[in-house]
This record gives C-alpha cells, structure tokens and sequence, in this order.
C-alpha cells in the first residue's frame, strides 16, 4: 500500500500532462467508433444497395479526415504521456538526489554506492513505462470499453451481454497472475542493486584484484552472479508473458463468440447486415484497451520494482534542518554570519554523546573547550571518536545528547548553510571534479573572480604547476583529480580554503603521505592560512602536534589527556606510551 500511494503521488507533479494523453486518448478512440459506423455504412451500401463509389464518396471522405485526426490524437497522446514520464522522472530523481545530499557523507559511506546508482539511474528509468503507458492503459480500460457498450447496447443486446461478461475475466485472471510476478519482480530489484554494488565494488577495487591476482577469481564470480539475475530476469519474463497469453486467448475466444451470434441471427434474419458489421468491426476494439493493459503490466511491475527501493531510501530519516523554525535563530546566526573572519571562533563541546549503532557510542560524555585563534590536534587510536568530533562540527551528523556552543551560541540553532560558511574543510585525500582547475578552486567561493583564485592558487604555492599547464586555469582535470600529482590535488584544495578565507579551518592532516617537497609546500601555505584561525586538526604525525597549543588525546569515545606537547611528556603517560610507540610518525587514523 505504501509503494502505491507513494507512486500515486507522484502523479500530481504531472498531473495535467497525463489528463492531456487520457483524453485525446479516449477521443481518438470514440473517433474510431464513428469511423467504425461510416466503414459499415459504405460496405451495406455497396453490397447490399449496389451504390455507386460516387453515392459514398461523401463517407469516404469523412473517414479519411477521421483517420488522420485520429493519428494526429494518438501521436499527441503519445507526446503528452511522454512529457509527464519525464517531468515525473525530473522531478523524482531530483529529490532522491536532494535527500541523498541531506542525509549527507557519513551515511552514503555506510551504504553501497551502486545500489544508489542503480535507484536514481535503472529505477528512475523504469518509471517511464509505467506513467508513460500503464497509467494511461487503465485509464483507457476504465473509458472506452463502457462508451462501446452504450453504443453496442441498442443495436445488439445479445453481443453486448457477451461483451459484459466476458470483460471482467481478463483483468481477473491478470490479477491473480499479477500479485506473483509482483514479487518475484521485487525480488528481481533487489537482486539487481546487490549485483550494481558488486559491479561497482568490483571495478573501484580492480587494482587491488590485480595485484593480488583475483581478477579471474572476481570475475568467475561476476559470471556467476550475471547468470542468476539473467535465469531470474527470465522467470518474471515467463509469467508476463502467461499473463499476456491469457490476455489474447481470452479476448480472441470474446470476439469469436460474438462473430457465432453475429453470423447466426444474420443468417436467420434476424438482425440487419449494417447493425451486425459494426458490431463485429467495434467487438476488437473492445478488447483492444484491455490487451494494451496486459502488454503494458510487465511496466508496473518494473515500477513497482523500482519503487520500493526508492522509499525505502526516502524512509531514511533526515536530521532536523536546524535553525529555520523561529526569528530568533536567525537572530543568533547572525553574530556569527558577520562575525570578523580575522579572530576565530570559540568552540565548546559539553557532554556531547553520539553514536552510530545502538549501544555502540562513538563519543560519550564528551567536553572540551577551544579558544578562539588557537591550534588544537586531536589524536588518539582509530576508532577513539576523531571523526565524529570532526563530523559534528561539520553537520555530517547531530549529537543524541548534549550541546556545541560557537561564541556562546548553541550550534544546533544555527542554520547549517550559515554554520559552513564558516569552515574551510581540507581532508587528507580531497575530491576534486572533472572540470577546469578554475572551478574546481572556485568551489571556495562562489562567483571568485579570476584574479582571486590566482591569489589563492598563489598562496597555496600551486600557481606555478597551474600556469605551465596548456591552458593554465582553464586547463581541465580528470574525476578525483585525474593527471594530477598526490601533492598538485592537495594545493588545489589548499588553494580552495585560502579562497573561502573562514574563520574555522579544519584538517585532516593535509600533508601527509606526500614528498618531501611537496609536504614542505603545503605545510608553509598551511601555517599561513592558519594565522588568526581556529584550527582543528586531526593528527597524525609528530611534527605537526609539537606546532599546536592544546593537543587532545582520544579513547573510546572521550578525553583522556589535554595539553601541549611538553605538558602531556611530563604528564601523562598515555601520551608518552603513544609518542613511544610511533616514534618519528603519529600513524593512529
């Protein structure tokens, strides 16, 4: 019930497309009846009242005109139905997409990525079908058959009844066929996503496969996994195609039966040759809406298919989107919105508890306090609450209990549109897009003219490799940086915060795995940008902690030690055992 009333919803995007196609649809079709009459006037006229081609020429005419409105009919039908798929389409995979966003990294790194390819691609796409041609089938099963029974009725009571009755026995048998292949074409969606994710899995992992000589191994099993989608796509196939089968015998055993009565009563003179014809010529055209619905029942199947994966994805709850209930958080937003970019922001984490899984707390009972303006290293072993730390701060996530306060503000009041343009965010392994170096810099700042990102590009000590390029800033890149070197993508996106120029800078330990000279370029630019900042930097080796004035040493969730880099030696064990075990480089992410 809940896939059909989300799929009926739908409907409402492209509500007026899809009366257009029903009802030139239903006019080209009572055309048909009236061509129907004049096609059964013509023949009685000339074979039984040896009329003249000059005495018809009039009904012929009339046909013809008939003919090609009604072609002009079915082809806007068709546009119209057409429109309305697409605008439904548009608009669904835009706000799958948008809801994908919202739920934001943290749960698309916790969840298959082919899977939502194959919704917002293959899923999408099955929709056409389905609000393309199914929806406007029923409404043309609903339609015409009733108008061709009025229109049967007085003329021939007998064919009519048979009509009647013979109707209801194909969408009954279509029913009962149906409610089975429903499920095995669910069934069929979902074997599909898992074989998107494994194809997707397969391909990102293929150096991997490679170096560890499993390619043959993977791809035995991507062989494997093809034949059993291929074998169960065939047995959804096998009962669509039952369904139609039954379709057709039962609408060829109607018209049979009419064309018996027909034939009889003319044959005892019991009915006129004109009033018999038309009814013999209207008996197919009957059946005619019920076969397209059996043709096109296997499309809502495939939506319903679809549709299930694309609500259990909007089912996925979204945090509150903070701060746009009442004046008075847009009130406290602004102290920070107009806040001097050149003095910091205070940040203070009290009794914050997260977690990702039920009594699996990543961060409990969490409190720490950062001045405005200064450098803090947060470090401890994988699995300590980094991370979350850094995902809160970001939006990523929202806290079960506790409050963040930025310059005595609650965080949670604070539209979080508002709250990232105050963060510039640099990760140890940055995203860059296919595009020009410009754009990809530009993402700091939207509407930066040319000359700010070279300023930017410039403080980011990435302007000289950008300017040997072909095309300089206009040169374009691959996906993920793609021709550029560990040390090139990072100055890019070094170059993206010092354009962005906000008052919280966040690291991921931008220089590490690099060459040396790369790692010295892009700790001098760092050290720049980081001046009058707030910066928080997750640590990882131990000449970046020796720079920071509050270093936090992390365990399962919480704080075990604050301090600077001499304090913690002569202080805290921990720390010492820490420094011990890694010696020259922090490796705790």
């Amino acid at each position: 019930m809940l896939i059909r009333n989300f799929l009926k919803e739908q409907k409402k995007t492209s509500r007026h497309w899809l009366q257009a196609a029903i009802g030139l649809g239903v006019c080209s079709s009572l055309l048909l009846i009236l061509q129907a009459w004049f096609l059964a006037n013509v023949i009685n006229s000339v074979v039984f009242e040896e009329a003249e081609l000059s005495h018809v020429q009039g009904w012929l005419w009339l046909m013809l005109i008939i003919f090609i409105i009604r072609a002009f009919l079915t082809w806007a039908s068709s546009r119209a139905s057409f429109r309305a798929a697409a605008k439904i389409k548009l608009h669904l995979r835009d706000r799958l997409h948008r809801h994908i966003q919202a739920l934001g990294p943290v749960h698309s790194g916790r969840e298959h990525s082919g899977a939502n390819v194959n919704i917002l691609v293959d899923g999408i796409e099955a929709l056409e079908n389905y609000y393309a041609h199914y929806l406007p089938a029923i409404s043309f099963v609903v339609l015409i058959p009733p108008a061709i029974l009025i229109i049967i009725f007085p003329l021939d009571w007998i064919s009519g009844l048979v009509l009647l009755i013979t109707a209801p026995i194909i969408p009954l048998f279509m029913i009962m066929i149906g409610r089975g292949a429903e499920k095995l074409n669910k069934k069929q969606w979902r074997k599909l996503a898992r074989m998107s994710s494994h194809f997707l899995d397969t391909i990102q992992g293929l150096t991997t496969l490679k170096i560890f000589n499993a390619s043959r191994r993977e791809a035995a099993m991507i062989a494997k996994v093809s034949d059993e989608y291929r074998e169960h796509t065939m047995s959804v196939l096998r009962v669509a195609f039952l369904s139609s089968l039954l379709l057709e015998f039962f609408s060829s055993i109607g018209i049979a039966i009419v064309a018996v009565l027909v034939g009889f009563r003319l044959l005892h003179g019991d009915m006129t040759f004109l009033a018999g014809f038309f009814v013999l010529i209207l008996a197919p055209d009957f059946y005619l809406p019920l076969r397209n619905m059996g043709t096109h029942y296997h499309a809502r199947m495939d939506g319903i298919g679809a549709a299930e994966q694309m609500v259990k994805m909007l089912a996925i709850p979204l945090s509150e989107d903070r701060g746009q209930k009442t004046e008075d958080r847009i009130v406290s937003a602004s102290h920070l919105v107009y806040l001097p970019s050149d003095t910091g922001l205070a940040i203070t984490f009290k009794n914050i508890t997260f977690a990702y899984e039920k009594d699996r707390p990543a961060l409990s009972e969490f409190n720490l306090n950062i001045e405005a303006g200064e450098r803090v290293a947060l470090i401890g072993e994988s699995g300590a609450g980094k991370s979350t730390v850094i995902n809160l701060l970001l939006g990523f996530v929202q806290a079960g209990e506790g409050n963040i306060f930025i310059n005595d503000h609650e965080l949670s009041r604070i539209p979080l549109s508002r709250w990232r343009e105050q963060i510039a965010w640099l990760p140890q392994r940055p995203y860059l897009f296919h595009g020009s170096i410009a754009d990809n810099i530009r993402m700091g700042k939207h509407g930066a003219t040319e000359q700010e990102i070279k300023d930017a590009a410039r403080l980011a000590n990435c302007d000289e490799f950008i300017e040997k390029m072909g095309d300089g800033y206009q040169s374009h890149i691959g996906e993920q940086g793609l021709g550029l070197s560990g040390g090139q993508i990072q100055r890019i996106a070094l170059a993206r915060a010092f354009l962005k120029d906000a008052p919280l800078l966040i690291l991921d330990e931008a220089a590490a795995n690099l060459d040396k000279h790369s790692e010295q370029l892009i700790e001098k630019s760092i050290d720049l940008l980081a001046q009058n900042r707030t910066v928080i930097i997750v640590a990882h080796r131990l000449n970046t902690i020796e720079k920071v004035e509050q270093i936090v040493v992390m365990e399962q969730g919480g704080i075990i030690a604050t301090g600077s880099h001499r304090q913690l030696e002569d202080e805290s064990h921990a720390y010492r055992q820490m420094i011990s075990n890694y010696q020259e480089t922090l490796v705790i992410s």
